[in-house]
């Protein structure tokens, strides 16, 4: 079994009013991501796009197995196939798939199974987990596969707004057809559809509020 090495960790040190600033300017900025709908196809650097993606990779995942892949498509021709197969099963979700409850509670964001922005996006990234690696032959374990890509999911997201873009993250249920149209193995699955690039400039987004802190804090 191999030995695992350890490094000095190199702390941060601010002071509590520089620390209180930093966290609150973040908080600030944070407050500003929205979801998105409507994209402008203007091209955006695939170096931007790389490091957008490095970074959501930093994120912690059980024993340390990154049990993520994240696969960017920008091929016209692949985006299409993906819209194509994406709205079939929406169309299947908002005809009888989605509950009553669950069409009542998305009424007041006019969403339907139409998604052209899988194809107006620059870049479409999918987000998959690995549910195993394969080695030698053999299956090896990953642990907590579902929080893991989901850290790294929220990542993805801080770092696609600190770039000054935008992106959805869309869950055309079931998600089957990513892995047959990208061509992944066996140990991946579909976990997030994500179309990022800029707004639109006409782009506009529902006025909602987010839950104030006595609402999503408990003190014990």
């Amino acid at each position: 079994m191999h030995k695992q090495t350890f490094i000095p960790y190199k702390a941060q040190n601010f002071s509590l009013e520089e620390r209180l600033e930093r966290v609150k300017a973040y908080y600030d900025y944070m407050e500003q991501r929205r979801s998105v709908r409507e994209f402008s196809d203007k091209p955006v650097p695939k170096e931007l796009i790389e490091q957008i993606i490095m970074t959501a990779s930093s994120a912690p995942s059980g024993a340390h197995k990154q049990p993520w892949t994240f696969c960017v498509v920008s091929d016209p021709e692949v985006k299409t196939a993906i819209r194509k197969a994406a709205e079939e099963e929406e169309y299947t979700n908002y005809h009888g798939r989605m509950s009553d409850e669950w069409l009542e509670d998305l009424l007041p964001f006019g969403t339907d199974w139409n998604k052209p922005f899988l194809e107006i996006a620059p870049y479409l990234i999918v987000v998959f987990k690995r549910a195993y690696e394969l080695e030698e032959g053999k299956k090896k374990k990953n642990y907590y596969v579902n929080e893991s890509v989901g850290l790294a999911s929220g990542f993805l997201l801080s770092a696609i707004h600190q770039a000054g873009l935008v992106a959805l993250t869309h869950t055309p249920s079931p998600m089957n057809f990513l892995q047959k149209l990208l061509k992944r193995p066996d140990n991946e699955r579909a976990f997030l559809l994500i179309p990022v690039g800029y707004p639109a400039e006409d782009a506009q987004v529902p006025e909602l509020t987010r839950k104030d802190h006595e609402d999503v804090i408990v003190w014990y």
